[in-house]
């Protein structure tokens, strides 16, 4: 779905953002982007959109060369949430800022209704229909502009710090959503500093530091490895510190979110006889 091959990217304060970025995104691949603030996250997925056109290299959606189209010819395909909402809000209610995007897209008035019931059903907004945006609170915010985005169901989603505002029950909305997409085939790229949440998720890791991606893999290899994830300056998760600390009771070592910690000391529990 994703093609970047040696970009770089330099702003016109002269800030080089990215150095030489190479990375294939596949169909229905949910990848989460990882680093350190300033490490070139954000000014690479801006580039899987068009937002942003690479100095030098290439970037491909689809097959499509990024330079030699529109940023609004990729929206339809690319859904891109950003870190604030502000940035993309701009409607008098939440209504009409989820049906903006579906009329500039041609569907007809009864889908369009159906996808906004939808959307705000989907991320707890019912209430806020006739509301306007600006009067929510951030993290509300944050719902108003994802819903605004799958409401038109791109085949690529990708959320800059999704989680940021959001309270656990949402967070686990998000979570079961993007499995849900995953299971349409759907590609969703997520940037954040979560570690709980990717861990929870267990995606493919990429790691960026200084506009370069120094580690890619799955998300159990890297988010379990403390030398990789230091390179980056990413926490391991709070639950794979605890299993470390345990190995010597003969606990694993790699364990990434506490669904399967739950498994693992239920099992321990009923070999000990319930003791």
């Amino acid at each position: 779905m994703i093609e970047v091959e040696n970009v770089h990217f330099t702003y016109p304060n002269g800030v080089e953002a990215l150095k030489g970025v190479s990375l294939t995104i596949r169909d229905g691949e949910f990848v989460a982007i990882m680093g350190q603030n300033g490490a070139g996250k954000t000014t690479l997925i801006k580039h899987f959109n068009g937002l942003l056109k690479p100095t030098k290299g290439t970037v491909r959606v689809d097959g499509v060369e990024t330079v030699k189209t529109s940023v609004a010819a990729l929206a339809r395909n690319v859904g891109f949430v950003f870190q604030n909402p502000d940035h993309q809000l701009f409607s008098e209610t939440v209504e009409e800022e989820i049906a903006f995007a579906l009329k500039n897209f041609g569907f007809d008035a009864e889908v369009i209704e159906k996808r906004i019931s939808w959307a705000l059903n989907l991320l707890g907004l019912e209430q806020y229909r006739k509301t306007s945006p600006f009067l929510l609170s951030g993290g509300e915010r944050k719902r108003v502009a994802l819903a605004s985005v799958l409401a038109w169901d791109p085949k690529t989603l990708v959320l800059d710090e999704p989680t940021i505002g959001q309270d656990y029950q949402q967070k686990e909305k998000l979570r079961q959503f993007i499995v849900q997409m995953q299971t349409q085939g759907k590609t969703v790229v997520v940037v954040t500093h979560d570690v709980e949440f990717v861990a929870e998720c267990n995606p493919r890791v990429v790691l960026m530091k200084d506009g370069k991606i120094v580690a890619d893999g799955e998300g159990r290899t890297i988010l379990t490895n403390p030398e990789i994830l230091a390179q980056s300056s990413v926490v391991l998760p709070q639950i794979t510190q605890i299993f470390m600390r345990l190995t010597p009771l003969g606990l694993p070592k790699d364990v990434i979110d506490v669904y399967e910690a739950k498994e693992i000391l239920l099992k321990c529990w009923r070999r000990s006889g319930g003791k």
